[in-house]
């Protein structure tokens, strides 16, 4: 039932008010007693929203409701609230027939796979503890979240108060980014700022190809930098002042170079660019590899002397801050980081850039393809990783096969620290899955 960004599918189809009523019932059941809820701004979630309050009041649970909220505004509600679990109606970057819920922790981390585990199978046993007519929870309202938050982002970084920032909102809920840094002093235009779960300005997800007219207007208005977030901001995206679209990677490595010293680590998935750990390495800290999913990357921050934790698809973790991906916080930060180094495409030009190859093959037996091509890749190599898929890393760099959540794909990613080198990982990959397709078929 649940992926590694809760459950979400078309409304009317993968998500109903009975699957919310069931969620709701069983958080109850699995032991919370509170449990706060938000939304982002899809008008389904209204009526999802409601079926989950009640199936947590039914079981005696209370619940309480933060209104239509960005992700990292809910899960520090939680931990604020003193609950015992969190709910967000969302689907995040998704399109907008789409609807979703994400639960969160006391800690205001995402739920892991084994909690996840756990209210799914409550939900297809339909074992719940209903509440009698006299042990019903109450529904509450709770105002000032977004201002708590915005308080929060003012206390934690130091934002420049002379900035110029275009913040693309996408339509969705992030309101709070623009907020924060035009309290302190920056100068601050928006785009796409009325909330509005169609996302008519553009997809929600930050992309560079979704986010060209931000880039236009960071270019045209001589902004120093551009914000870009998805339909819910735990997503944060990034553009120059020259209007260049900044990659994940990128941003990922200024952001754990900012972060770590000597000795520490930054946990990033198996599909992260070299230049992040090349990055790291010049001021003597390291990666962690997590598999794919932002919930992996929050779980493995909790560790000692991980410092950061971020995927190039825009999700930052700061855990000393928050255990959830907060794009305001993330753009707050980079807006610190502008300041005081000066320009931010002047930091991207000083990364290392690395070629990197991407492809799928389509195939209906994913798993067992990706199965075999793990015994082939032990059989060839030493440095073989099963983690999330399987990577291997040479002196030359490295490639990744994965299985596709979605599709009934094997996607390929190689990188290495020139073209040649690139190519040669990228056919080695692809030769493993078409010898492991061709062994399955005999």
């Amino acid at each position: 039932m649940f992926g590694t960004s809760g459950v979400r599918g078309r409304v009317g189809e993968t998500i109903t008010a009975d699957l919310a009523l069931d969620i709701g019932r069983a958080l109850v059941t699995d032991g919370a007693d509170t449990v706060v809820l938000g939304r982002d701004a899809r008008e389904s979630g209204r009526t999802l929203s409601r079926a989950l309050s009640a199936g947590v009041t039914e079981c005696g649970g209370d619940v309480i409701d933060v209104g239509v909220q960005p992700t990292p505004t809910v899960a520090r509600s939680v931990v604020r609230e003193g609950a015992d679990a969190g709910v967000v109606v969302t689907a995040s970057h998704n399109p907008a027939p789409d609807n979703g819920i994400k639960l969160w922790a006391a800690d205001g981390r995402a739920f892991d796979e084994d909690e996840n585990d756990r209210i799914a199978e409550i939900v297809e046993e339909a074992a719940f503890n209903l509440g009698a007519w006299d042990e019903l929870g109450e529904h509450r309202h709770v105002d000032g979240a977004r201002e708590r938050h915005e308080r929060a982002l003012r206390e934690s970084v130091a934002i420049p108060d002379d900035l110029s920032v275009v913040v693309d909102l996408g339509n969705g809920v992030g309101r709070v980014t623009a907020d924060a840094l035009h309290a302190t002093g920056c100068d601050v235009e928006t785009l796409n700022a009325q909330r509005d779960g169609r996302f008519p300005g553009r997809p929600s997800e930050p992309t560079a190809e979704n986010c060209q007219t931000a880039c236009v207007v960071v270019e045209a208005t001589d902004a120093d930098l551009g914000i870009v977030h998805d339909g819910d901001a735990d997503r944060m995206m990034a553009i120059d002042e020259r209007g260049q679209f900044v990659s994940g990677d990128a941003l990922l490595a200024l952001f754990g170079r900012r972060e770590a010293d000597a000795g520490d680590r930054v946990a990033v998935p198996v599909d992260t660019s070299l230049l992040v750990a090349d990055t790291l390495a010049e001021v003597g800290a390291d990666v962690t590899y997590t598999p794919v999913g932002d919930a992996y990357v929050a779980a493995e921050t909790a560790n000692p002397g991980v410092v950061f934790g971020g995927e190039p698809s825009g999700a930052w973790i700061w855990p000393e801050q928050t255990r959830c991906p907060d794009g305001p916080l993330a753009a707050c930060t980079l807006a610190a980081l502008v300041g005081a180094e000066g320009s931010l495409s002047a930091m991207v030009d000083g990364l290392p850039a690395y070629p990197i190859r991407r492809d799928s093959v389509r195939t209906d037996a994913k798993e067992a393809v990706v199965e075999h091509v793990a015994e082939l890749a032990h059989e060839r190599f030493e440095t073989v990783s099963t983690l999330d898929g399987i990577r291997v890393e040479t002196d030359a760099g490295w490639f990744l096969v994965r299985a596709s959540g979605t599709e009934p794909l094997v996607r390929i990613t190689a990188e290495a620290r020139n073209a040649d080198d690139a190519d040669d990982l990228f056919e080695t990959a692809r030769d493993l899955i078409d010898r492991a397709a061709a062994d399955r078929s005999r």
